[in-house]
């Protein structure tokens, strides 16, 4: 057994933990410890677990942990929250301008004042069907718009569309939107992996600020209500997609701590 140091952060709701294995003293192929770690009534609790660990050319490399421990594609909100740890803990050369590489690819992010804007990837293949769009823009999102999002069975209906055969084997995530007015929408998000609503997802975010880009494309910046607060998203669309795509919203410290592993 051995003690190691823990952060928690959260994004608009969306809560992880955060260690610094820049020292590799964390196994992050350790998938039950790290579902122990993120475990609400067991262990610390948390959304997902993210390790900060060096990179030899940009400012750090991001790994990210879903709760159940087995680690995961893209999660926007992390990216963002390990943005900010990474400028507490003085990682970063600059808060104004720094990278750091994760499962897909290179982001860069700036800090400001508790508020992270942060560039993802771009999207470039989306699936539009008649009562839904799908596409990847970090993790899979499937996304489709109605009236009424808190009307809506989110963790019932979400989970039959996450285990449809539609998307068999590995799922997606799930994205229930309404335009609150021209450009700004409502998202309440099913996680794949944490396998139920999360207060907020970056990636779903995302996801669905470009659908509704699809709907009034005359808007490139739309501001998001999730259940943890406030997002923004912005894009540039070019002939086969989105790029310049950037996340921007809080990253709050919420406590740090030591536990033993």
């Amino acid at each position: 057994m051995s003690m190691i140091d823990f952060y928690k952060y959260q994004g608009t709701g969306n809560d992880f933990v955060i260690i610094d294995n820049r020292n590799n003293q964390f196994n992050g192929d350790d998938v039950s410890l790290i579902n122990h770690l993120c475990d609400r009534r067991f262990g610390i609790g948390g959304d997902g677990l993210m390790l900060l660990e060096s990179h030899p050319e940009l400012d750090f490399t991001m790994r990210y942990f879903n709760s159940d421990g087995r680690e995961a594609s893209m999660c926007g909100n992390g990216g963002r929250c390990i943005a900010a740890f990474a400028v507490h803990m003085n990682v970063v050369k600059s808060p104004e301008s720094f990278s750091f590489m994760a499962v897909d690819g290179e982001h860069h992010a700036t800090y400001n004042d508790g508020i992270v804007n942060l560039k993802m990837i771009s999207v470039n293949d989306i699936k539009k069907a008649d009562n839904y769009t799908f596409m990847n823009t970090g993790s899979p999102h499937h996304v489709c718009f109605i009236n009424d999002v808190d009307d809506v069975n989110v963790v019932q209906e979400g989970k039959e569309i996450r285990y449809s055969e539609l998307y068999a084997p590995d799922g997606t995530n799930v994205n229930f939107v309404q335009f609150d007015s021209e450009n700004q929408i409502k998202v309440r998000t099913y996680e794949r992996g944490v396998e139920d609503e999360t207060f907020a997802c970056g990636t779903g975010v995302v996801a669905s600020a470009i659908s509704a880009h699809l709907l009034k494309p005359e808007y490139t910046h739309f501001k998001v209500d999730v259940l943890g607060g406030k997002l923004e998203v912005t894009m540039k669309p070019n002939e086969i997609g989105f790029d310049d795509v950037w996340l921007k919203g809080p990253a709050t410290f919420v406590f740090k701590g030591k536990i033993e592993i």
